[in-house]
């Protein structure tokens, strides 16, 4: 190929030097860290959440708005809105227009760094004509607990209720809008130990505290549930010592993730059973209200699992019987900087035969797609979005993979999901550092997306452990073919 002439080089150098600099911010290598990579996934928005560690966002449609509602790991920052360094905990905002956020309120949350304060765990629900905030707060007795917050007014939020307090590792709940019913993880060990119990004698690090919160400002306590072996007064090993992570709730099932990163499982529960059924704990009222349970492998456990139903296989139209089946796309976390761990996965987990989960295919990024283990953080999977919204289920999940972004998983065909897309999100003056040991402290800057969630916009929202704040991308190109949004 002829090379450009003299008079052609100086305009191709001026329409490059245009390109570069009308390209987008987030595009450009930071002065710390890496930049913005993609594929099929554009960003439309971003919120620095005040340089807050974040952990869950959920999305909530109120009064003609869409409002964000994110919990945060502990620590502390300054809130610009208020002037006063505040303990993390609750940052509302405003995503109406994904392109520009606004943040509207930061609630407080307990004292404490890391997993210990903060209040990662935010649920939003309308009830009796408002809407209301059901999150964690702390990891450490006597600060922690579950509390309710009136958030009609998403810039003027009011507690209702606190819903129980002097708990331990508070994390993942769900709530039920539609009947109030809510389903409290947490525990109450004086010490992260099975040995040391707390004031219930649950043998545990979580179990699930189930409450009646249909009427917020009154909560009403249906009972305590975990896994037979966990119980107080069992003796003998502990079945999952760990303890549950979260459950979700489809109609008369409960699907329970157990184990977190290692030693998991999960439990397929008759809601109705579970509610309604012999409620104190002894071994044969937790296993009454049970379906099936499947175990993982040891260096897997159970983080996120989200249940994909009537699934139609379309390969199998031939076929004159099974064509239409269940899953659960069962998520294990990664918890170590720079992959000094197992490899963690994500695994399809066909329950179509309820009382028979058989793990059917896996989906995981390949770490030579990016040299993720030397980028520094975590590498891998920590959770699932949880969406049910049409543009999305049964099409399309997404994955949280701490330094590999989010990844968007196509699980039309369930026995092989396959990326379609991904977006990381780049690196600012505020993402932290993560360090590891080897003889001597090494440290780097990676950013570290720790939860999705989806909307019924087909908007994607980023949530980063490592301060960064939070970031609304869409599908582009193949990926948006898919769910209909091009």
């Amino acid at each position: 190929m002829r090379s450009p002439s003299r008079s052609l080089r100086p305009i191709l150098l001026g329409f490059t030097l245009v390109l570069l600099a009308a390209a987008p911010a987030a595009t450009q290598p930071p002065a710390r860290g890496h930049g913005a990579e993609a594929h099929d996934m554009e960003l439309v928005g971003h919120d620095d959440l005040q340089g807050r560690s974040a952990y869950q966002p959920t999305i909530h449609q109120q009064s003609g708005r869409v409002i964000a509602y994110v919990g945060h790991h502990g620590g502390r920052a300054r809130n610009p809105l208020t002037g006063v360094e505040e303990d993390n905990g609750t940052s509302i905002v405003d995503v109406t227009d994904p392109a520009k956020p606004r943040y509207l309120v930061h609630i407080a949350g307990a004292p404490g760094s890391g997993e210990q304060g903060g209040a990662q765990m935010a649920r939003v629900c309308d009830r009796q004509g408002k809407t209301y905030l059901l999150r964690t707060i702390g990891n450490s007795v006597p600060n922690s607990g579950h509390e309710v917050w009136n958030v009609t007014d998403p810039a003027k939020p009011q507690k209702t209720s606190t819903v129980v307090s002097g708990l331990t590792s508070t994390h993942k709940n769900w709530w039920e809008c539609d009947t109030g019913i809510a389903y409290l993880v947490s525990g109450d060990l004086v010490k992260v130990d099975p040995l040391q119990l707390g004031p219930s004698g649950w043998r545990t690090w979580r179990m699930t505290k189930v409450y009646d919160l249909s009427d917020p400002a009154k909560p009403v306590f249906v009972r305590d549930f975990g896994l037979a072996g966990q119980q107080p007064g069992s003796t003998g090993p502990i079945t999952v010592a760990h303890g549950v992570h979260g459950p979700i709730v489809v109609g008369n099932r409960v699907y329970f993730a157990y184990g977190t990163s290692g030693e998991g499982a999960l439990q397929i529960v008759d809601r109705q059973k579970l509610l309604t059924g012999p409620k104190e704990p002894t071994a044969a009222n937790l296993n009454f209200p049970e379906i099936s349970r499947l175990y993982m492998s040891p260096n897997w456990g159970g983080h996120t699992s989200f249940p994909i139903l009537g699934m139609t296989i379309g390969d199998w139209a031939p076929n004159t019987k099974d064509r239409v089946r269940d899953f659960v796309f069962l998520v294990s976390e990664a918890i170590a900087n720079e992959c000094r761990e197992s490899r963690h996965a994500s695994f399809v987990v066909d329950i179509t035969a309820e009382t028979r989960p058989f793990s059917v295919s896996t989906f995981q990024v390949p770490e030579a797609k990016g040299a993720f283990c030397r980028r520094g953080g975590r590498f891998g999977p920590h959770s699932s979005s949880e969406t049910f919204a049409p543009i999305f289920y049964k099409k399309m999940v997404f994955v949280a993979y701490f330094n590999a972004g989010v990844r968007a998983v196509d699980v039309r065909d369930p026995y092989a999901p396959r990326e379609a897309g991904f977006y990381i999100p780049a690196t600012t003056e505020r993402t932290a550092e993560r360090c590891v040991q080897n003889g001597t402290r090494s440290c780097k800057v990676a950013i570290q997306t720790n939860n999705v969630e989806a909307d019924e916009r087909g908007l994607v929202y980023l949530a980063d452990r490592a301060n960064t704040g939070l970031h609304i991308v869409r599908l582009t190109g193949d990926a948006a073919r898919i769910v209909g949004t091009r």
